[in-house]
């Protein structure tokens, strides 16, 4: 059994988690008596101690079986090694085909753009040259159309490859070094969809019987959901939508206007987004939105299909991710809430019948109970009639407009500006090309880089542990990139403005400062992982040297699902460690954690680290850097800012505060709320 659980409660949420909006919520849906994901997590104490180890099998109908000293196999005699091998190989062939079902559809939306089946035009045009480039099909004789076509087509056979054949996107795009490492290994997938249906396999009643050879699939998995399922869609995604454009957004709760019609994306797709961010900007619903009261039509990101509409078109303001959803929908004030695919939880229907809030999905791999179901089909036969889905569905949120209820609205006043949409492209512009960058990174002003990302996880507290990695972090001069949910907790608290770097050290406020640039780098939705990934390859290649001995590291410390433990994977196939504050159920056998926390060192030149405190994750990530700078002879770090960017910011709200006979707290429930100017009912 795992060792005593020390799981965080609701209480220590309200005490602790870093954004006042959150406590703003919690403390107000509990006085309305509605639930949310944290009530839920503490009626689930004491947790199953084999599920939390991974030694539960329901893979057949035998069971379930659990392993215990009294019964250390399973009914077909798997052992303990062999169960949680199996469980975690379904996770990761669970997370290769959440982002590829999602990239899937963009691939098609791509191809049909490029065939003229489609109404769409192609913003992307550079993106669709550079990856002609990579791919060896690039002539100057073809239109962008015709490259276009021939790119989805390329991506949507890694995706479904089933005859053996050259997996492209890989071969045109990873290290060279890293492939040979891939090859010794014998762990190059065929495809996307043909690792998936191997995982099953393998894993069904009375097949694959060596924990070892699971292991193997589960890198396979890995490459496959690195190389397609997030970087040959993240490619789909910027051929056809073009690439992010740098901006300033206002964000969290406060950033909720009140006399407009409000519509919530939520989700992973961002084809229907697209298209709705389109029909709300058109003159003739503006002009409805407005016959029935409202002064406009506002959108608003929850989870990645806000991050991903934001980066690309802009007019979408960052809420929430998929665990403060419930949260967001509590304020009353969203009109209509539009969900599409993966970290919906069911739970938002319970909250919407609280409110007026109409609920639409568009998906049918994701429908709710009581939401009305204006979608794309099983098939995608209809992806020609976004635009008539999007207006539809728009209509639905002016109509519901009028039957909002003020007495129900609460919008708490947390605030904060942030800067979005950087991409390795306007970040190379920026500095005048990679030699730049490297030159930082050699002179240690920038001491290494770190991909700070996933998801939340209430076995920790909400946001804090991404929070207290990053102010460390960008103290110790680490630069920072985030997306998807991890990214909210960021945004919200000051990290993606240029005033963050008050917390950050020396060497990063000369290297970022005369660029006005934050520590902290927005890159979009969780699929922009492949920022990350080709933002590490550049300087591998600029610097000559493998990844493996490059101060760079992946580090989800809040990770919760089959997604992130795949986007872990990825990074670590490409020789980067991963750091996280939660570990994988994989404690109930020796052999299989070996292979995560040691033996993957040997084989990738890349391990998994698990450390619950994040000040201390981070000074492992710190320590870790500071290696393998010393073994590349760069120059050493300097120390560390003396004081943290949360600290500071506290100081301010104090002062502040005193100079103008204001009530304040001595904690950080006012952070960033910039209250002054914010009205709300």
């Amino acid at each position: 059994m795992t060792k005593r659980q020390n799981f965080p409660s609701k209480a220590d949420v309200l005490s602790r988690t870093p954004d006042p909006a959150v406590r703003d919520m919690l403390r107000h849906m509990e006085a309305a008596g509605i639930e949310t994901p944290f009530d839920r997590f503490d009626s689930q104490k004491p947790h199953c101690g084999f599920g939390l180890n991974g030694t539960c099998c329901k893979n057949c109908h035998m069971g379930p079986c659990r392993i215990t000293p009294k019964s250390p196999k399973g009914v077909c005699g798997a052992d303990a090694h062999l169960i949680v091998a199996r469980n975690i190989l379904r996770w990761t062939a669970a997370g290769v085909s959440a982002h590829g079902a999602r990239g899937r559809e963009v691939m098609l939306a791509l191809k049909g753009a490029a065939e003229g089946a489609l109404d769409l035009p192609i913003l992307g045009p550079e993106k669709v040259t550079a990856t002609a480039k990579s791919f060896g099909i690039y002539q100057e004789s073809k239109s962008i159309q015709e490259m276009a076509g021939e790119i989805a087509m390329l991506l949507l056979e890694d995706l479904c490859r089933t005859v053996p054949g050259p997996f492209r996107t890989l071969e045109a795009l990873a290290p060279p070094e890293r492939i040979q490492v891939w090859k010794d290994l014998d762990i190059l997938p065929i495809g996307a969809y043909h690792e998936v249906f191997e995982a099953l396999h393998r894993t069904t009643t009375g097949t694959d019987g060596d924990w070892s050879n699971v292991a193997s699939q589960i890198l396979r998995c890995g490459l496959a959901f690195a190389w397609s399922s997030v970087v040959g869609s993240a490619i789909a995604m910027d051929c056809l939508y073009g690439l992010p454009k740098r901006s300033r957004i206002a964000t969290n709760l406060g950033a909720i206007s009140l006399d407009t019609v409000n519509i919530a994306v939520h989700g992973h797709s961002p084809v229907l987004v697209a298209a709705i961010v389109k029909a709300a900007r058109s003159e003739n619903l503006i002009a409805e939105a407005r016959a029935a009261g409202a002064g406009n039509i506002r959108l608003y990101g929850i989870c990645c299909s806000g991050h991903s509409a934001l980066a690309k078109f802009g007019d979408i303001t960052p809420l929430a991710n998929a665990a403060g959803a419930e949260l967001t929908l509590a304020t009353g004030a969203l009109d209509l809430w539009v969900a599409d695919v993966q970290d919906v939880f069911p739970g938002i229907m319970d909250v919407a019948a609280c409110f007026h809030t109409r609920v639409v999905t568009t998906s049918d791999s994701a429908r709710l109970p009581g939401a009305e179901h204006l979608a794309f089909d099983h098939r995608h036969s209809n992806l020609d009639q976004a635009d008539l889905l999007a207006r539809m569905i728009v209509r639905r949120g002016i109509h519901a407009y009028g039957e909002r209820q003020a007495g129900k609205v609460f919008v708490p006043k947390a605030r904060m500006e942030a800067e979005v949409g950087f991409s390795v492209e306007n970040v190379l512009s920026t500095f005048g090309g990679a030699d730049v960058l490297l030159d930082h990174l050699k002179s240690g002003r920038i001491r290494g880089v770190v991909n700070l990302v996933g998801c939340n996880n209430p076995k920790v507290v909400y946001e804090e542990a991404i929070v207290k990695a990053a102010e460390e972090l960008i103290a110790h001069d680490v630069l920072v990139l985030t997306n998807g949910c991890a990214a909210f907790a960021l945004l919200k608290m000051g990290f993606c403005l240029p005033e963050g770097l008050e917390g950050a050290g020396g060497g990063l406020n000369s290297a970022l400062a005369p660029h006005s640039l934050p520590p902290v780098w927005h890159m979009g939705e969780c699929l922009d992982n492949a920022r990350a990934s080709a933002f590490f390859r550049t300087f591998s290649t600029a610097s000559g040297e493998a990844l493996t001995r490059l101060p760079f590291a992946f580090s989800s410390p809040e990770w919760s699902n089959e997604k992130g433990l795949g986007a872990a994977m990825g990074f670590r196939l490409l020789g980067l460690n991963s750091y996280h504050c939660i570990a994988p159920p994989v404690s109930g056998s020796d052999r299989v954690s070996d292979f995560f926390f040691r033996a993957t060192g040997e084989t990738l030149g890349a391990v998994m680290v698990v450390e619950e405190n994040p000040v201390e994750l981070a000074a492992r990530i710190v320590a870790d850097f500071d290696a393998r700078r010393k073994e590349l002879g760069w120059a050493p770090a300097a120390a560390p800012a003396p004081r943290r960017l949360l600290a500071i910011q506290a100081d301010k709200t104090h002062r502040h505060a005193h100079e103008h006979g204001l009530e304040h707290s001595h904690t950080h429930e006012h952070l960033h709320s910039h209250e002054e100017g914010h009205h709300h009912e």
